[in-house]
């Protein structure tokens, strides 16, 4: 999984923490989850504002 794969990502975040609202999440703790997911393989460097704010649309996208 790369920092684009923003779907299924989020897919991945919904399944490892079904019990958590993602539009309470802080960007940081987003960002590691992120990285510590199963099959993360990208620059964890390159996991910027933008790129959490989809993650975190589709996650909230996810959950409904």
């Amino acid at each position: 999984m790369k920092w684009s794969d923003i779907t299924a990502i989020a897919e991945a975040l919904f399944d490892k923490h079904p019990e958590v609202e993602p539009a309470t999440l802080r960007f940081v703790d987003l960002h590691n989850w992120v990285i510590e997911l199963d099959g993360f393989d990208d620059d964890r460097t390159r996991g910027g504002e933008k790129v959490l704010e989809a993650i975190q649309a589709a996650w909230i996208d996810e959950a409904r």
